[in-house]
């Protein structure tokens, strides 16, 4: 069990933090950025989870707070593994596999299969826990980008974190939506894309109805001279 006695040391003062093998590295380095975006997402799951049980105690409730309380102790689980050097890895850490990364693919064939199929890109909101479960998969994505330059840099740090991040923003999406079906709450769809789409589609349908009824005539070239 870790046990922290002090909020501060003032070891930090100078820009620098300690990683979990006592080396000292600046704070904006790309393994700090990764594992400090870590709990960002972090929080804004729990902040997903205090809406989800205000005012809430049914069965819909209760399994999304288990999954997002899962997935924050896996977080934790991650930034410990990220905030440890390759070099210093030692037998039996803890380390995200394919077998956590599969979990969170069940979770979204689940959440997947009980909602509607997407008509168009979902506007972020339409209430609060489905809001907060939006704001966690964009930090998400922003950990995955930060996780790209790590393991551009470090190539030690593996191949499943990066896709553990992956798959977790897309989890994240798909509880959303989730959330919002379950709690009565509005979806909001991209307007212009549909509409624009939809545009596009007549568009086409014109000029294969035109090919069917004749090749539409070219414009006569002006020679150069006589433009």
């Amino acid at each position: 069990m870790v046990k922290i006695n002090k909020i501060y040391t003032r070891s930090g003062d100078a820009g620098q933090t300690g990683l979990s093998d006592g080396s000292r590295v600046p704070k904006d380095s790309l393994r700090v950025q990764a594992y400090g975006t870590l709990d960002e997402l972090n929080a804004a799951i729990g902040l997903a989870r205090v809406w989800n049980e205000r005012g809430r105690q049914d069965t819909a409730a209760r399994w999304l707070d288990g999954v997002l309380r899962k997935l924050q102790d896996e977080l934790f689980d991650l930034g410990s593994e990220l905030a440890t050097p390759p070099a210093c890895s030692y037998p039996g850490r803890f380390q995200v596999g394919l077998d956590q990364i599969r979990a969170l693919e069940a979770l979204i064939d689940r959440c997947t299969a009980e909602t509607e199929p997407l008509l168009s890109f979902v506007l972020p909101g339409g209430g609060p826990v489905s809001g907060f479960l939006h704001l966690a998969r964009t930090v998400c994505r922003r950990c995955e980008r930060v996780l790209v330059g790590l393991s551009r840099e470090e190539p030690e740090t593996g191949a499943h974190p990066l896709v553990y991040l992956n798959r977790l923003s897309d989890l994240l999406f798909a509880l959303s939506r989730w959330a919002g079906k379950n709690r009565g709450e509005t979806e909001y769809l991209w307007e212009r894309g549909l509409q624009a789409h939809e545009q596009k589609r007549e568009k086409a349908a014109r000029v294969v109805q035109g090919r069917k009824g004749g090749t539409p005539k070219r414009r006569a070239r002006v020679p150069r001279g006589k433009r």
